[in-house]
């Protein structure tokens, strides 16, 4: 049984990431070097950082590249917020009775900081940090606190907080919420990836703190498909919403998500499309369905029934979107261009049906 659990920080705990970018191509532009994009920098950022550094930045010393860093971290720290769902997660951590500690290579001044705007040290056992090389610091967290490698977690981000923790011989669990996409976490062969700590509190609530968690079965003992919906929706301008998530590693997809029961499945796409955008949609038809069986796009194992739709934003409504937090970002396009995007599978298909067919375009119901 899960008795204790380790947390990473940044990217766990605490959204820094546009934070840590800005403050990373400050130090790039001091040292003369070009400006990273968001895509670049989370491809290539590693920990330690003294590598990373030590990669680009070869000729400039270590304690310039951190005043540099720093200087500029702490005139834009007040962008940091604390992710979703992890405030519920400590509270349910302190409901259960687990132990909790921090292990992260944030500097101390910035660490109080974001408590002090938090208050997250409240649910913290015990903090440690500026772990520069977590794998040397880990020992010492489990020795000094009585720890069960058995009994416990290390939650993070990162390859380098899931090789810290098989170096420990402790579980590890992948969040998708932080740095690092789904496919480098995969390669590292966490016990776990969730999307986000909400979904890992559900998983050990169903599983009564057994750790790894499994998926229920239905009753007969066998797994099911999952039906979905999702739409590819067209502006008055005749473009097309592209979003980019997390769980279909950083590829860019559409909306919707899964049917409830007793919903039908225009409903469900209604429902999930303002959920997911804010958008109120019209002249709904139906496009296609898709299996998709064991996508290794997609974070976690899983079999899908994907029925896709193409919408148009309703008349007299706004199309400013509004995402919540299963996607990071979103484009309104021509259909051309989404086809140059980076793509997940099923939308790629998708989108050269529509290409294709009658359907490049919804019709208004009522000309």
């Amino acid at each position: 049984m899960l008795r204790n659990i380790i947390f990473d920080w940044s990217g766990t705990l605490i959204d820094d990431l546009p934070a840590v970018w800005e403050s990373t191509n400050h130090v790039f532009e001091k040292a003369g070097l070009a400006p990273l994009t968001l895509e670049q920098f989370r491809s290539d950022f590693r920990l330690p950082f003294q590598s990373f550094y030590q990669r680009h930045t070869p000729h400039i010393a270590l304690p310039q590249l951190e005043e540099w860093y720093h200087g500029k971290f702490r005139e834009v720290q007040h962008h940091v917020r604390e992710l979703p769902h992890a405030r519920r997660f400590l509270e349910f951590c302190r409901e259960q009775k687990l132990q909790t500690f921090v292990l992260s290579t944030i500097h101390r001044d910035h660490y109080a900081t974001q408590c002090e705007a938090t208050g997250f040290d409240q649910f913290v056992d015990r903090p440690y940090i500026e772990a520069w090389n977590k794998k040397d610091w880990i020992h010492r967290v489990l020795q000094e606190n009585g720890l069960r490698a058995d009994e416990t977690v290390f939650i993070g981000d990162m390859e380098h907080d899931i090789e810290t923790a098989h170096h420990a011989g402790v579980f590890s669990c992948a969040v998708l919420t932080g740095y690092t996409g789904v496919t480098q976490l995969r390669n590292q062969k966490p016990h776990l990836i969730v999307e986000h700590l909400g979904e890992l509190q559900h998983l050990l609530q169903e599983s009564q703190l057994q750790y790894p968690p499994t998926a229920p079965l239905a009753k007969s003992g066998e797994r099911h498909p999952i039906g979905t919906v999702g739409a590819l929706i067209f502006n008055a301008a005749g473009e097309v919403l592209m979003i980019q998530t997390h769980k279909w590693s950083h590829l860019w997809g559409i909306p919707g998500g899964k049917i409830k029961w007793g919903e039908t499945s225009e409903a469900a796409l209604i429902r999930e499309i303002e959920e997911e955008t804010n958008l109120a949609i019209t002249d709904i038809q139906f496009v296609m369905v898709q299996d998709c069986i064991h996508s290794t796009e997609f974070y976690r194992d899983a079999h899908f029934l994907l029925l896709n739709y193409t919408c148009r934003v309703a008349p007299n409504t706004s199309e400013a979107v509004q995402l919540n937090e299963e996607a990071q970002t979103y484009r309104w396009v021509e259909l051309d261009q989404a086809l140059q995007m980076k793509l997940n599978t099923p939308t790629r298909i998708l989108l050269d049906q529509v290409r294709a067919s009658r359907f490049s375009q919804p019709q208004p119901a009522h000309d």
